[in-house]
């Protein structure tokens, strides 16, 4: 039998031609995505954005729709906007994560605090698991052990676009990745695994 892709239907947006492009608004909802029938729904918020009140707001109707359809909710939130002057600052990510868990979030997806010890204690005051975002581009050996580190903190995987489909052999960058998170490798190993 071939495996099939999940579906995970992302219900907010915004382009960086906004005035705010850190405001995010909803632009679908949990029916649609039953009706289209998605696997899960995401929603992303910013905390420390001029519209975080909005954003909470939001997720705290879609957490409620998601319950009354039985649809996993993913939380894409991150400290943003101009009263967040380090984006990877553990008490700042704390929070966030702690919000969407509070919010009802099934897993959360947010920033890499850049260190084991900070992002362990991200993971122990979180609710749910929590992923990292793959980050802006870069080099193979640097992502996969930021990878590598979130997983010994506890953290339970990654969410990643460019990182991986813009690599030269993506299957085998993300077998590399599986390889750290699911069988538990060190980076050189993965690489060698992986034959990158």
């Amino acid at each position: 039998l071939k495996e099939e892709a999940g579906f995970i239907l992302h219900l907010s947006a915004s382009t960086n031609l906004s005035p705010d492009p850190n405001e995010k608004v909803l632009i679908n909802t949990v029916e649609n995505a039953v009706k289209m029938g998605a696997d899960g729904v995401s929603v992303h918020v910013n905390i420390g954005s001029t519209t975080e009140a909005k954003m909470i707001e939001n997720l705290g109707k879609i957490s409620v729709e998601c319950m009354k359809w039985g649809m996993p909710l993913l939380v894409m939130i991150y400290p943003r906007g101009k009263n967040i002057i380090n984006p990877k600052d553990k008490e700042a990510v704390k929070i966030a994560v702690r919000v969407a868990g509070e919010l009802g979030a099934d897993i959360v997806k947010t920033k890499y605090t850049g260190d084991i010890d900070s992002f362990r204690e991200v993971i122990r005051g979180s609710l749910v698991p929590v992923v990292i975002a793959g980050g802006s581009k870069g080099s193979e050996k640097e992502i996969l052990q930021m990878i590598k580190d979130s997983i010994d903190a506890g953290g339970s995987g990654v969410a990643m676009g460019r990182n991986s489909f813009q690599h030269k052999t993506p299957e085998k960058f993300i077998k590399a990745v599986s390889l750290i998170i699911h069988k538990n490798k060190n980076v050189d190993d993965a690489i060698k695994e992986a034959g990158l």
